[in-house]
């Protein structure tokens, strides 16, 4: 079998400890990083001599360590990568230097999803700490906005029609198919804000739609729920559009919202990433190994 000379993950992969495992039988020697590195001098270090580096989400590749670190010839993402100008690895570089970068789609989607209905409905119901109305109310019926119809937008759309919601959503291509297939309806941007009940923005890491004049046109009474990595909306705006009455931001994990106003009574997060379940480990693992597969075959 074909064998990178020195694998080092980074930072921790993410990936339960057996998989890990099978990972280092793809280099001759590995060393895998239980802590973040805190800056580029740092995983340069880490790096070293290595010729396959993987990483999870958190630290950045950029072209200072591409061109520290010239015996990388792969790096494995175990994270999502859908665009360039969104990953945190600088591929541009990394391919101008003849360097192969991976990344996976679609492995945590299914807890991120189960995730949104439970979180909402506690929230509608009053359930946990805090009821969005003065009395318990269902998700039928309830107008609700997608930004973003990727493989996430668009498990939600199927999901919320399982539930009665009327469901827009905005995305840079309309996808007509989901239209028919789902029964769900296209608005621009400035339409749907105003339209919608419930806005659930699942858009590539590093997008920021919401900013002042979306937070004026969504109005108030409603509620935000970010399943993006990285907050949609500008911090400014969305802590303006909080101090109105009536008002909820939902999101997977601090980051996913910002940190600084997660401390707020209308501001709810987990202190878990629900994409990160069992078996979305499973999934994840599998698709960074054919990832590596694929390449030492090629």
């Amino acid at each position: 079998m074909k064998q990178f000379k020195k694998m080092v993950a980074i930072e921790p992969t993410k990936l339960l400890p057996e998989w890990n495992e099978k990972l280092k039988v793809y280099a001759t020697e590995s060393i895998f990083y239980s802590d973040i590195p805190q800056d580029s001098q740092e995983i340069i270090r880490r790096i070293g001599d290595a010729d396959c580096v993987m990483l999870s989400f958190s630290s950045e590749i950029n072209q200072e360590v591409l061109e520290a670190c010239p015996q990388i010839r792969y790096i494995g993402m175990c994270c999502s990568l859908y665009a360039p100008e969104n990953a945190n690895v600088d591929i541009l570089t990394a391919e101008k230097m003849g360097i192969t970068v991976t990344g996976v789609r679609d492995y945590g989607d299914e807890g991120v999803k189960e995730y949104v209905i439970s979180e909402l409905v506690r929230l509608l119901q009053g359930n946990g700490p805090a009821m969005w109305k003065n009395d318990a109310i269902e998700l039928t019926g309830l107008k609700v906005g997608i930004l973003g119809m990727g493989t996430l937008g668009s498990l939600l759309a199927e999901t919320f029609r399982f539930f009665n919601s009327e469901v827009y959503y905005y995305s840079r291509t309309r996808k007509a198919d989901l239209e028919e297939k789902y029964d769900i309806n296209y608005l621009e941007l400035h339409q749907l804000l105003p339209t919608v009940d419930i806005l659930i923005t699942s858009l590539s890491k590093n997008t920021v739609l919401l900013k002042e004049q979306e937070f004026q046109l969504l109005e108030n009474g409603k509620i935000l729920f970010n399943v993006s990595l990285t907050p949609s909306h500008n911090m400014r705006a969305v802590k303006q559009w909080l101090a109105q009455p009536g008002n909820f931001v939902l999101g997977d994990t601090a980051a996913s919202v910002g940190e600084t106003i997660t401390e707020l009574d209308n501001v709810f997060v987990s202190n878990r990433n629900a994409g990160m379940t069992s078996l979305a480990k499973e999934r994840l693992a599998k698709k960074v190994i054919l990832n590596i597969e694929g390449y030492l075959a090629d």
